[in-house]
């Protein structure tokens, strides 16, 4: 049970109920312990997903709150919001005039097949964006319905999205140059060869999908112009494998060499042990002079953060032309 207050919240513990978890711990990396009342402050407006665990640190779900996350990590998950929260839904088209397709292909490169969702623009594209865990932006988020809705709104141009599903995506997205050998040589040849090449490509991602596209633009500048990260798990490094405690590798790299033309949108919650990680590398961004918006939102590590943060980001990255 939880008692919501104007910036604080009282957790009261259910029967069984030995540890309580959530954004503001990461989740199971730093549990509370809690015995009884538990009042906790969070940012105005904050959105927060939490859970309790038992005396075996087995998950238990607040039984006396019965909302969910919009987008549940785990079926135990419950939220809340505080007063003045500034969440919106996002964007939807009057009417969907795109082409929205799921499409497998055969990689040489991993032995097997891929899945990924093709977004095609109902006006001729200027730039495709390669969004990392795609099936998330599709079926949770439904990233297409937010783009078609700002082109029809004159808000963004053109874009198209493909959505790309990975099979392991802490190998892939963890600084893998098999992932940047798939995507260069074997997806992005496909797409453009079967709907033809824009102006500009672009890279989304959230967590380690934020970090492998703001790593492969980085890389590859004269491929990609635009990128977006969302949460991006900056505290990553070659060859290591915890992400809340490796050092953070790429941040130090985009400073120790000369900037990039690279345009960026980076965003994170206030909410998350990614928060201090990606206001350094922000920072980096701004002494570095790099063309890019970064902000914050008073939430955590989830969808509800990163489904806000769409609009913004395409409005940043791709504005009609005045």
């Amino acid at each position: 049970m939880i008692e919501v207050h104007s910036r604080s919240v009282t957790f009261l513990p259910p029967s069984g109920a030995a540890y309580l978890m959530g954004d503001f711990t990461d989740w199971d990396e730093s549990p509370l312990p809690i015995t009884g009342p538990m009042t906790l402050e969070f940012p105005q407006g904050a959105y927060i997903e939490y859970a309790f665990l038992d005396t075996n640190k087995q998950p238990l779900a607040d039984p006396e709150n019965h909302q969910m996350p919009k987008h549940p990590w785990y079926e135990y998950h419950r939220a809340f919001t505080l007063p003045l929260n500034r969440f919106v839904e996002p964007a939807q088209p009057h009417a969907f005039r795109g082409d929205i397709t799921e499409q497998v292909m055969v990689s040489n490169v991993f032995a097997c097949q891929r899945h990924y969702y093709v977004y095609e623009p109902p006006i001729s594209p200027v730039a495709t964006v390669y969004v990392h865990d795609g099936e998330a932006f599709y079926r949770k988020l439904r990233f297409h319905d937010v783009v078609e809705a700002l082109i029809e709104c004159h808000v963004i141009q053109p874009v198209r999205l493909v959505m790309i599903e990975p099979e392991n995506r802490t190998t892939e997205y963890w600084f893998s140059e098999r992932y940047e050998t798939f995507l260069l040589k074997e997806m992005i040849p496909m797409i453009e060869q079967s709907y033809g090449k824009t102006a500009e490509r672009g890279l989304w991602g959230a967590s380690l999908g934020g970090l492998v596209s703001i790593w492969l633009a980085w890389r590859n500048p004269d491929i990609f112009s635009k990128v977006a990260s969302q949460s991006g798990c900056f505290t990553a490094i070659p060859g290591g494998g915890d992400s809340y405690h490796d050092p953070e590798w790429l941040t130090e790299q985009l400073r120790q060499t000369p900037r990039r033309p690279l345009r960026l949108y980076v965003e994170t919650g206030q909410i998350e042990w990614l928060l201090a990680p990606n206001r350094r590398f922000a920072a980096m961004l701004a002494d570095k002079g790099y063309i890019h918006s970064y902000h914050e939102r008073p939430s955590g590590h989830n969808w509800a953060t990163w489904e806000q943060g769409l609009e913004p980001g395409l409005s940043y990255l791709f504005p009609t032309i005045e």
